[in-house]
């Protein structure tokens, strides 16, 4: 009986060590996450653009996960009223910008 007692207590031991050293390597490897200088989210928006709320919202959660990303909504023939909402969310969100296709080259 001592055997297997002795058998449970190293493998306890074992198991809570390996995941001590998975935690603290976890921990380091995440820890400084590059960041990806001048990369771009390119949002091509159209007409009234009746999705446009949303998608900056999805940008904004794919965003966090690329440091340095900036959202662009590119202006590609949207209605005066859309472009003003456009304008509201480039100035509210962070590291982001409204711009026309002919600025970003696109046709």
């Amino acid at each position: 009986m001592t055997v297997f007692q002795d058998g449970v207590v190293a493998f306890l031991s074992a198991v809570g060590l390996t995941t001590v050293v998975w935690l603290v390597a976890g921990a380091l490897l995440h820890a400084g996450r590059p960041t990806v200088p001048g990369l771009l989210l390119v949002l091509p928006l159209r007409g009234d653009a009746p999705a446009m709320e949303a998608d900056v919202r999805e940008l904004r959660r794919i965003q966090g996960q690329l440091p340095g990303a900036t959202i662009v909504l590119a202006d590609c023939g949207m209605t005066e009223e859309a472009r003003g909402l456009a304008r509201y969310l480039a100035a509210r969100e962070k590291n982001a910008r409204l711009t026309t296709a002919e600025e970003l080259h696109v046709g």
